[in-house]
């Protein structure tokens, strides 16, 4: 727990059962609202618990979010140096502290304030094995507990602090601060790369914001 605090991430062994990954083969490609599906609520509620258990999430939290991505020659995108900053609202609030609205697979996202980012916790479920050649996440160690970061921060970051790779096996989660910076470069060997991304947060909201 100590080194999550000070670090932003840790690598969690074994979440899932072989019986469970064998299942996970079957999930959707491209769906950010993979919460509406009862197995994956399931699955986020044997997380949540995981996570209690392991210090890194309040016993209050609630899953907000599960996002499916997957990486590969055919699906493949460079990541950039970043912060994830928004997170799923279920309607529109004027206040002077939100901002960077946007509309994403029909689901209202708007640009929380530091204060709610740096309760959340985020983890990426790895349906299949991530090593160098498959887009691993890079990070930088640490780089949440400065907030939210100008463009010259996070220069300032990268230049303070080396990159860390993050290869994760298949069935292992890896938690994260949102405000981590992270990035990931394209895949270049032959593999896929899945990932269950979760987000889970406390039950309440500021400034009048429900969750989605």
């Amino acid at each position: 727990m100590k080194d999550f605090i000070h670090t932003g991430y840790t690598t969690l062994p074994d979440m899932v059962t072989a019986t469970q990954l064998q299942a996970l083969d079957e999930v959707p490609a491209n769906a950010r609202q993979m919460l509406r599906l009862d197995w994956c609520r399931a699955l986020a509620e044997q997380f949540r618990v995981q996570l209690t258990t392991a210090g890194l999430i309040g016993p209050d939290y609630i899953a907000v979010q599960c996002t499916y991505f997957e990486k590969s020659r055919e699906h493949n995108w460079l990541v950039a140096l970043h912060q994830d900053l928004s997170i799923p609202v279920k309607a529109r609030v004027d206040h002077a502290a939100l901002g960077g609205w946007s509309e994403k697979d029909g689901m209202l996202f708007v640009q929380a304030p530091v204060e709610v980012l740096e309760q959340l916790v985020a983890l990426r479920l790895h349906i299949d094995e991530c090593g160098p050649e498959d887009g691993a996440l890079k990070v930088i160690p640490g780089s949440h507990l400065s907030g939210r970061l100008s463009e010259d921060g996070k220069a300032l970051a990268k230049q303070n602090a080396e990159a860390v790779l993050c290869p994760v096996a298949r069935g292992a989660g890896m938690a994260m601060h949102p405000l981590l910076l992270h990035a990931s470069s394209k895949a270049t060997g032959s593999s896929r790369r899945r990932v269950l991304h979760f987000l889970f947060g406390p039950p309440a909201l500021p400034t009048g914001l429900e969750w989605a």
